[in-house]
């Protein structure tokens, strides 16, 4: 049927069968980036491959997904949106299937930089479906099904990662993506169709030059950029000649290709949609708040492994309880959305994401399993109140056909927002050890009366229990090991604290977008 008044595509099947059908594959693609990393030693020991070879096996995949990112809109329009998600389901499905097939490390790093292909394409092509098949005021309620997968299945990845892995093989933890694979693609071919406008665009793309160097400059850049993020800390950052030169060929290729895509007539990426508030806004808070988001998601399991000695399955269980409270919330918000300004939701789940990075900077070397947890569920909780509104202003005001180009760069801002945060939080923890160990150590001289005090103490301890000649050395030996744990802790601290001051910086920006009116946010077309 044509398009009517309510600017959207009635395909002639209920909605939320459509919205249902793609959360499948956006489950089934986003777990898959937290499942692997808990399998990470056991795939190293499976394929006689060293630790630091088999961080390959993850860096592989999000290049790939980060060179297709960006150029998703532009494959959807020329392929057709449906034809080009079937067929990222189906690479997805079947490098899935080759992984866990591989006999040696080369051949599963090119079948997830196959995998990561067909998992770059899922996330955009999903949002725009879903903005296309709902009118308006619905809408949110969409968005929130689709953030429900996008926020539980990282929370979850890892417990059940941690459990595949122990419980079978490591081989498992792709193929558990077959079935899921094979359901989307049978619910996909019955429930999904492109709407009329789609089908014009697709005849003008086709008709349209390609644009073959805007193509190696943004596949160049990405690339380079997220071997940067992935590798950056292992070797030591720009101490590495290798990090060093491809950040400057990313930072090049980068530049060259905005300054080409601002000047282009047929552009792959559509920069000048920037010049909308409300989208840019939209696109730098989903940056913030997914390296916020997924920094803490991987300080906690380690301080938790590292620091309090648990399993990584139990680790991993710290944050199933946030991904059950986003499960409960995200209908709420979806409700919510439709009827209050979604930007002072955006600043109430800002604020609780705050307080939740604020309560995290009371880490001690003996903090209990429900206390981590509990605030654990409180950042979840915000990041509930955050996900839909940013999704819902940036498709304000968007001209006719902007749906695949916006869904494509809000995807792609989510995933680099993630890869900065993963990297940061890592760098910043191991600089900030050196610093507050060095700091300690200084003051800990031989003469400090205190120190002095507590090595008596602990040489008393010892010597009733092994003897007069190692009670000294191992109570210097307990010293130093209390220092190092200390310093460790102090880390996490300082790295919370700026978190938490980041999210609260990212309130400011919230109101530099425009205004959405309840019942009309997020039209798209």
């Amino acid at each position: 049927m044509p398009a009517t008044k309510t600017k959207y595509w009635d395909c002639g099947h209920n909605p939320w069968a459509v919205a249902l059908t793609v959360t499948i594959a956006t489950f089934m693609e986003v777990m898959d980036t937290s499942i692997a990393n808990v399998a990470l030693p056991h795939i190293a020991g499976g394929l006689s491959a060293g630790q630091d070879e088999a961080t390959w096996v993850l860096t592989s995949y999000l290049v790939s997904n980060a060179i297709v990112l960006p150029i998703s809109a532009w494959l959807s329009d020329r392929m057709g949106r449906k034809r080009f998600y079937m067929t990222c389901v189906a690479l997805f499905t079947v490098s899935s299937f080759l992984c866990g097939l591989a006999p040696n490390l080369s051949a599963l790093i090119l079948f997830r930089v196959m995998q990561g292909a067909g998992g770059g394409g899922l996330g955009p092509s999903e949002q725009a479906i879903l903005a296309d098949t709902f009118p308006p005021e619905k809408r949110g309620m969409a968005f929130a099904m689709y953030g429900m997968a996008v926020v539980l299945a990282p929370a979850i990845g890892p417990t059940l990662g941690g459990w595949i892995t122990d419980q079978y093989s490591w081989r498992w933890v792709f193929y558990v993506n077959i079935p899921f694979g094979i359901l989307s693609l049978f619910l996909t071919n019955i429930m999904v169709c492109d709407p009329p406008q789609m089908q014009k665009a697709q005849k003008t793309a086709r008709r349209t030059p390609i644009d073959f160097l805007g193509l190696v400059l943004i596949a160049t850049g990405f690339g380079a950029l997220q071997v940067v993020l992935d590798k950056g800390q292992r070797d030591d950052w720009f101490h590495s000649p290798f990090i060093t030169w491809i950040s400057l060929v990313s930072a090049a290729a980068l530049a060259i290709f905005i300054v080409r895509e601002w000047q282009c007539r047929h552009p792959i990426v559509q920069l000048k949609l920037f010049r909308n508030r409300s989208f840019a806004v939209a696109c730098i808070l989903m940056f913030i708040i997914f390296a916020v988001l997924l920094g803490t998601t991987v300080l906690i399991p380690l301080f938790a492994q590292i620091e309090l000695g648990y399993t990584a399955q139990k680790a991993g269980e710290l944050l199933s309880p946030g991904g059950f409270a986003i499960l409960l919330l995200m209908p709420l918000v979806g409700y919510l959305v439709s009827r209050v300004d979604a930007r002072l939701l955006i600043v109430f789940g800002l604020f609780v994401l705050a307080f939740a990075a604020f309560e995290l900077t009371h880490l001690t070397a003996g903090i209990d399993f429900q206390t981590l947890m509990l605030w654990r569920v409180i950042q979840a909780s915000g990041m509930a109140f955050i996900f839909v509104p940013i999704n819902t202003i940036s498709y304000n005001d968007m001209p006719p056909g902007a749906s695949n180009q916006v869904s494509a760069m809000v995807n792609l801002m989510r995933n680099l927002g993630g890869s900065v945060g993963i990297s940061a939080v890592t760098t910043l923890t191991a600089t900030r050890q050196q610093a507050h160990l060095a700091y300690l150590a200084r003051n800990t001289y031989e003469y400090n009366p205190r120190l002095q005090g507590l090595i008596a103490q602990l040489q008393s301890h010892y010597a009733t229990r092994t003897g007069s000649v190692d009670a000294a050395r191992q109570a210097y030996g307990q010293v130093e090991t209390a220092i190092g744990r200390q310093a460790f802790v102090l880390a996490y601290i300082d790295t919370f604290w700026i978190l938490c001051g980041l999210t609260l910086l990212a309130i400011g920006l919230v109101f530099l977008a425009r205004r959405s009116k309840p019942g009309q946010a997020a039209m798209a077309h």
